[in-house]
């Protein structure tokens, strides 16, 4: 007989957990006239996002990417081992 782990009901998913940071994050982004969108979470803990407005094309938003959300998830969800954009 196989045997399931399941997590709890109360315990959020690895992608809810991204979902509530990104929420987080989002004011400061939309500040500066841009969004951030999540696309997907890989079981390996690599997020994929989005960036729509300014941040789309700024040449800062790697950084962004880099320092502010990259830095907040990996720091708040240790299973999250890559940020990457994508199109």
């Amino acid at each position: 007989m196989a045997t399931t782990v399941s997590k709890s009901p109360s315990e959020p998913s690895i992608r809810e957990k991204v979902q509530n940071v990104i929420d987080l994050i989002r004011p400061a982004v939309q500040a500066d006239g841009g969004d951030i969108e999540l696309v997907d979470v890989s079981g390996e803990g690599v997020v994929q996002i989005r960036f729509h407005g300014a941040c789309h094309g700024c040449p800062s938003s790697h950084m962004t990417l880099q320092m502010g959300i990259e830095r907040n998830l990996r720091e708040q969800i240790p299973e999250v081992t890559q940020v990457i954009p994508v199109q």
